[in-house]
C-alpha cells in the first residue's frame, strides 16, 4: 500500500501533467493521486525503488487476471477468458501483449507469479489508472500500441472515465466536489454506479476495506503531501507519523497541554488508529508534537500526544 514517500514520488513525476489535464473539472490533483494509489499503487510503489525508468514503470502498471468462472462468478465483462479475446479481430496480438505484460510485471510483483504459471492467464487492466480491456473492441490501438505506457494518454482516459462516472451519479453539473463526493465518483469509476445508502463501503473488497474506503484514505493522505515549491514560505515540515491507539481516538489539541479539569476543552479533532499526520517541526513540546493532517476533508493543525504516534513506514 503506498505511503507518503510513494505519493511524493508520484507528485514529483506527474503533478505538472495532471494540473493542466484537470483544469475546468471539479477534480483535484489529490483525487487523481488517490485513484492511482488505489488502482496500481501496490505495483508502482515497488517498481519506483528498482532500477527502472519512469516509462518502464508505466508500461508495467498492468493487472487484473481474473477470468469468468463456470459458476457465474468472476469476470463478467469482455473478455471473459482467452478464447473470448482470441475470437476478436487482432485478438491474438492482444493476447500476446497482455500475456507478456503479465510475465514481465510478475518478475517484480510476486503476487502474480501463480497467474504466470497458468498459460491461459493474461492482464485485463492497463496503465497506471487501469483502463480495462473491455474497451479493446472499440479502442484497439490504445492497447496494441501500448499507449497506456504514456502517462498523458493514460491520464486522459482516467479523466474521461471520471467525467463519465460523475455524470452517471448525477453530479455532472457540479463545479466543485467535497472529499466524500470525490469518493462517490471514484466508486462509480470502479463499479459503474454509487449507492448513497452504502457510503464508502462500495467497490472491490480486499478482505479488509472496500474500494471507496481505501480511496478516501489515499485522498486524505495525499492532502498531507506537498511538493517543496507548493509552500515555499511555510514551515520546514518533519516526518510522517501514524496514530497508534487501541481504543479511543487520539485527541488533536489546539495547544500542547491538557487541562485535567476539562480534558476535551481544547480538542479540535479526534484521530482514529492508523491515521496519518505530518510533524511540523518534529520537536516535542510538553510531550506533544505539532502536526498537520486532513480529516474528513478538513485541514487541521494542532498538537497530539507523541506517545501515541509512530513513524510511518513510508
Amino acid at each position: 500500500m503506498p505511503k507518503a514517500d510513494d505519493i511524493l514520488w508520484f507528485k514529483k513525476q506527474f503533478q505538472s501533467s495532471i494540473e493542466p489535464a484537470i483544469e475546468g473539472t471539479p477534480f483535484s490533483v489529490d483525487m487523481i493521486v488517490a485513484v492511482a494509489c488505489q488502482e496500481t499503487g501496490f505495483i508502482w510503489e515497488v517498481l519506483r525503488k528498482r532500477d527502472l525508468s519512469v516509462g518502464r514503470i508505466l508500461e508495467l502498471c498492468v493487472g487484473d487476471t481474473i477470468d469468468a468462472k463456470a459458476d457465474g462468478t468472476g469476470r463478467r465483462a469482455f473478455p471473459k477468458n482467452k478464447a473470448a479475446l482470441l475470437a476478436k479481430p487482432r485478438g491474438d496480438e492482444m493476447f500476446a501483449i497482455a500475456r507478456q505484460a503479465l510475465v514481465d510485471m510478475a518478475q517484480h510483483i510476486s503476487g502474480y507469479k501463480s497467474a504466470v504459471n497458468n498459460a491461459n492467464k493474461f492482464c485485463h487492466g492497463f496503465g497506471i489508472f487501469q483502463f480495462d480491456l473491455q474497451f479493446f473492441p472499440t479502442e484497439p490501438d490504445y492497447f496494441l500500441e501500448k499507449q497506456y505506457a504514456d502517462f498523458d494518454a493514460c491520464l486522459a482516459k482516467c479523466v474521461g472515465e471520471l467525467k463519465n462516472a460523475q455524470a452517471r451519479i448525477g453530479m455532472q453539473n457540479k463545479t466543485s466536489l467535497t472529499d466524500l463526493e470525490m469518493a462517490s465518483v471514484a466508486i462509480a469509476y470502479n463499479t459503474g454506479g454509487f449507492k448513497p445508502s452504502k457510503g464508502l463501503k462500495q467497490g472491490h473488497f480486499n478482505g479488509t476495506k472496500f474500494y471507496g474506503e481505501l480511496f478516501f484514505d489515499f485522498l486524505r493522505l495525499s492532502k498531507t503531501v506537498k511538493l517543496a515549491d507548493e509552500n515555499p514560505a511555510g514551515p520546514a515540515f518533519g516526518p510522517f507519523y501514524e496514530v497508534a491507539v487501541s481504543t479511543s481516538p487520539l485527541l488533536l489539541r489546539r495547544e500542547p497541554k491538557r487541562d485535567p479539569s476539562n480534558p476535551s476543552g481544547n480538542v479540535i479533532a479526534r484521530l482514529p488508529d492508523g491515521h496519518v499526520v505530518r510533524a511540523v517541526t518534529n520537536e516535542p513540546v510538553n510531550g506533544f508534537l505539532e502536526v498537520v493532517t486532513s480529516l474528513l476533508g478538513v485541514q487541521h493543525r494542532g498538537f497530539a500526544s507523541a506517545q501515541f504516534l509512530k513513524l510511518s513506514e513510508g
